[in-house]
C-alpha cells in the first residue's frame, strides 16, 4: 500500500469506496479502503477527542506487549511504545527491523497477535472509528490523480469527510505552502510538492496525530527543509507528529524524541538529548605529544582506549568512567605534570547515528 490517509464519514451512509491506489493495474490492487479507516462526524459533540476522560493522558500513540507474527516468524515482539503529545517522534530502525509493520497496527491495516495499542487516549481494538477519527497518515509516496489539480485532488478527498472539510481545503493548501500552485495540475509537482499535498490532504481531518512513513524519501535537500519546517510548525499547533526514517541526522534536527527498534523489538527511546547523553562517551585531545600522551593518559582510570582521530587524541570511555569534567580534571593534570602542551580538550557529542549504529544489528549479525 503507497498512501493511506484515514477517512471520516459521518454517517454508515456516507461510507463509499475509495481509490487511493493511482495506477494500480488489477482488482487485489485497487481493493477499498479498509473500512476501520472509515471513520464518523467529528463534528458530533459526543465524537470530541477532548471530551472523553481517557484522552486527556499524555500520550498520542501508547501500545503495551505488542506483538504481530507471520507464521512462525516474529515481525514484532513485546513492543512497549511512548509516543507522548504535542511532539514531533522519530521512529528509526534498519530494513526489515519492523517499522513498517508497527505502522500498519497502529492505523489499523494489519491486526495484532498479541498486545495493545491505544491512541489520542482510546483503545483501537474494538473502538477504532474513535481511535482513528483525528489521526492522519501517509505511508511511502502519496498517490493523486495526475490530470487533476491539487485543489481538485483534496476536493475529491473531502466528498468521504464531513461537510467541513470542504472549508478546510483553502487552509490546509495555505497551511503547507501550495497555496499559489493548487491549480496547477498534479502531474507537474514535485516529489515534495506532492508530500506536502499529502500532508495538506490529512489536515482536512484536523489530526491530532499525524503518522508519516519516511516522508523525506527522495526529496532533494530544499524540500526536506521544507518539511522540516512544516513539521515543526504542525507540532507548533499542539499536533503530535510520528515520522519513521532512515535519514537519522534529519530525525535529529526534526524530532524531540525517538524510538530505535530492532529485530521487532524497541530497544531504546525517549528524548533526542536522553538518547545520545547515554551513549558511548569520548574525550578529545589536541597536544603536542599525542603518542606520549596516549601512553600516560591509558592509565587513568575509565579510559578504555586512545586511538588517532584525524591528528588529535580520541579517548574511549568505559560506562564507569566518572562525568566528563571529573575526568578532564585528571586528563589535565597529568599532562601538564608531565611537560605535555595542551592546545584543546573537549567532550566528544554523540550523534543519534553513532548511537542508531552501536545498538542495532547489523546485516552480518542477522545471517
Amino acid at each position: 500500500m503507497d498512501a493511506i490517509d484515514a477517512l471520516i464519514v459521518r454517517s454508515e451512509a456516507d461510507l463509499r469506496w475509495l481509490d487511493l491506489y493511482e495506477g494500480a493495474t488489477d482488482d487485489k490492487e485497487k481493493r477499498p479502503m479498509n473500512p476501520v479507516l472509515e471513520l464518523h462526524d467529528v463534528s458530533r459533540p459526543n465524537d470530541d477527542v477532548s471530551a472523553d476522560p481517557l484522552a486527556r493522558d499524555g500520550l498520542a500513540v501508547q501500545t503495551r506487549a505488542l506483538g504481530k507474527r507471520f507464521g512462525t516468524r516474529a515481525a514484532l515482539h513485546n513492543v512497549d511504545l511512548d509516543v507522548p503529545r504535542g511532539c514531533a517522534f522519530g521512529f528509526l530502525g534498519p530494513n526489515g527491523a519492523g517499522k513498517t509493520t508497527l505502522i500498519r497496527l497502529l492505523l489499523g491495516l494489519a491486526e495484532p497477535t498479541s498486545g495493545r495499542i491505544r491512541l489520542l487516549g482510546h483503545d483501537l481494538r474494538g473502538g477504532a472509528a474513535v481511535a482513528l477519527a483525528r489521526v492522519g497518515a501517509i505511508i511511502e509516496e502519496p498517490r493523486f490523480h495526475p490530470h487533476l489539480s491539487g485543489r481538485e485532488n483534496l476536493l475529491v478527498h473531502a466528498a468521504a469527510r464531513e461537510p467541513a472539510a470542504y472549508g478546510r481545503i483553502d487552509g490546509a493548501l495555505a497551511r503547507v505552502g501550495l497555496a499559489a500552485r493548487a491549480d496547477e495540475r498534479v502531474k507537474a509537482y514535485s516529489l515534495g510538492m506532492r508530500q506536502r499535498l499529502g500532508i495538506a490532504r490529512c489536515l482536512l481531518a484536523d489530526p491530532k496525530l499525524l503518522i508519516l512513513d519516511e516522508p523525506m524519501n527522495g526529496l532533494d535537500p530544499a524540500g526536506i527543509g521544507e518539511l522540516r519546517e512544516l513539521i515543526a510548525a504542525l507540532v507548533a499547533e499542539g499536533r503530535t507528529v510520528l515520522l519513521s526514517s532512515h535519514l537519522l541526522d534529519e530525525v535529529e534536527r526534526t524530532c524531540d524524541a525517538a524510538a530505535i527498534v530492532d529485530d521487532g523489538k524497541v530497544i531504546a527511546q525517549g528524548k533526542i538529548g536522553d538518547l545520545t547523553g547515554g551513549g558511548p562517551r569520548a574525550i578529545d585531545i589536541t597536544c603536542d605529544d599525542r603518542v606520549r600522551a596516549a601512553s600516560l593518559l591509558a592509565a587513568v582510570p575509565g579510559i578504555a582506549r586512545a586511538t588517532d582521530r584525524d591528528g588529535d587524541l580520541r579517548l574511549e570511555l568505559r560506562p564507569e568512567a566518572p562525568a566528563d569534567n571529573e575526568i578532564v580534571t585528571e586528563l589535565l593534570r597529568r599532562l601538564l605534570d608531565n611537560g605535555i602542551a595542551i592546545e584543546r580538550v573537549s567532550p566528544v557529542a554523540v550523534s543519534l547515528e553513532q548511537l542508531f549504529l552501536t545498538m542495532t544489528t547489523r546485516l552480518e549479525d542477522r545471517a
